[in-house]
């Protein structure tokens, strides 16, 4: 492919997919961007300590050749673009990157360049592992028992982005719609019967499709990595044909594909109960597994003895204890979610939930573990093996140029790219360097204030001394 900005490096190849499998060569091409406002010099360090933990892990046998692509507000600058096609086309020839923070356009245009990217390519899956590195100052009294990884839909819900201005004709067309073919739910417009120009309408798509392929993800890396649950995290009691439907679909799938691998929360609490006690009936079994039993109506309750009847099917495969060494599947209200990972975050593991939800619980578990200053991400297409990866905070302007913010979000966000490149002994040295540093109180600034004999450092020393222990 030919580009107009874009210089390919002179060596290297590009990541292909093989067979359904992603295939790494020993020199690979990968486009980055250095972001905007700190981007440039937190990418300075990043890739310091990525091209030396590979050179160390893998004694120069194996080498990053990177090519610079851009976006946002230095592409702007250069061509007038925020988002040129070239760089949309080379993330998706290339199929692997990394990218610093973005600055977006305020007013009219791409309402979020990393949200435009994301869509482009199809980047369905938003990871984003949180994990405790000791030493880190943090607001909770246990943060080392926040282990989890969020599994955040990329591409649907309100991120979607069929978001009408009050006013505007798309708004006054969806309003009228409703109003004349839907009177009932027009009702529930508050306003609208009086001022239906000063109504904006946002649409939430939810899909079978998104859920499943989300859904798959998931599970597939809980099982790679042993882990031990998958809670889909939804606001269905609310929202109950697209939460609502989002958990049901996440369950069927699981059941469905996964049927020897996994047990629900509540099967194994009809398992449980046929374990300890083989006579139990099935009425009574389901009192056992539904404390509400006996309040609820006739139909109700005939809807939980089915329940039970189809988990003690299960028990030739699942019985006996054996599935409590499967893989867990359960689910929360939103809300109730981020109460609990604060006051018993052991509780969660792999995290599987919608785009706004995974947005406020992303962030929020980052602050339990040191702030989003080093939290990492990866935005990635299992099916096409097109992923990329970025700092998950903003470009921070004000301190631009000044070496001194903490790089540890793109570094960590390296090491994921290159544990997906398969090249886990680089991933493995970076997250022991990156642990001893900190040990070590070698911190920037944002850690330093906030430690006791805390040494602070610049981000281009902080990169030394995370080389250094490498």
């Amino acid at each position: 492919m030919k580009f107009d900005h874009i210089r390919p490096p002179a060596g290297g190849e590009p990541v292909t997919l093989q067979n359904g499998t992603l295939a790494v060569p020993d020199h690979p091409i990968i486009p980055f961007i250095r972001g905007d406002g700190t981007g440039p010099d937190i990418w300075a360090a990043s890739v310091r300590v990525m091209d030396a933990a590979v050179e160390k892990s893998y004694d120069r046998r194996r080498k990053i050749h990177w090519m610079e692509v851009y976006a946002g507000e230095d592409s702007f600058r250069r061509f007038g673009d925020w988002l040129p096609q070239e760089t949309v086309d080379a993330f998706s020839e290339f199929r692997v990157g990394i990218k610093g923070p973005l600055t977006t356009p305020v007013g009219k245009g791409i309402r979020s360049l990393n949200v435009a990217l994301r869509q482009m390519l199809d980047l369905y899956v938003c990871l984003r592992p949180v994990k405790y590195f000791s030493g880190v100052p943090s607001p909770v009294k246990h943060p080392e028992k926040v282990d989890m990884v969020v599994f955040r839909e990329n591409t649907e819900d309100i991120y979607a982005g069929i978001d009408y201005q009050a006013g505007s004709p798309e708004a006054m067309k969806v309003l009228t719609f409703i109003k004349e073919q839907l009177p009932k739910d027009f009702k529930k417009v508050r306003f609208g019967l009086d001022a239906m120009d000063m109504v904006g309408v946002g649409i939430k798509p939810v899909s079978a499709l998104g859920t499943e392929r989300l859904m798959r993800a998931a599970i597939d890396y809980a099982l790679r990595f042993n882990r031990k649950s998958i809670n889909l995290v939804h606001k269905g009691n609310i929202m109950k044909f697209t939460e609502g439907a989002f958990r049901d679909w996440g369950y069927a799938l699981a059941t469905r594909e996964y049927r020897d691998k996994v047990v629900t929360q509540r099967e194994s609490w009809i398992l449980d109960n046929a374990d300890r006690n083989p006579n139990l009936s099935v009425e009574d079994n389901a009192k056992m597994t539904d404390p509400g039993y006996e309040t609820m109506t006739v139909e109700q309750q005939a809807e939980i003895r089915l329940e039970v009847e189809r988990g003690l099917r299960l028990m030739p495969t699942h019985g006996g204890g054996r599935w409590k060494k499967m893989l867990m599947i359960k689910d929360s209200i939103a809300d109730v979610t981020l109460q609990q990972v604060l006051t018993r975050p052991e509780e969660f593991d792999v995290i599987a939930t919608l785009n706004l939800n995974g947005d406020y619980l992303s962030d929020a578990l980052a602050a339990q573990v040191g702030g989003i200053g080093i939290a990492p991400g990866g935005n990635i297409n299992y099916a096409t093996g097109h992923a990329i990866f970025e700092a998950t905070h903003g470009t921070a302007p004000k301190y631009a140029n000044l070496d001194k913010v903490n790089p540890g979000s793109v570094i960590l966000s390296g090491e994921m790219m290159l544990r997906y490149m398969g090249w886990v002994e680089a991933a493995d040295a970076i997250i022991a360097a990156l642990g001893k540093t900190i040990a070590q109180k070698i911190v920037t600034y944002d850690f330093a204030r906030l430690m006791e004999g805390a040494k602070e450092v610049r981000t281009s020393e902080f990169a030394n001394a995370l080389i250094a222990n490498l």
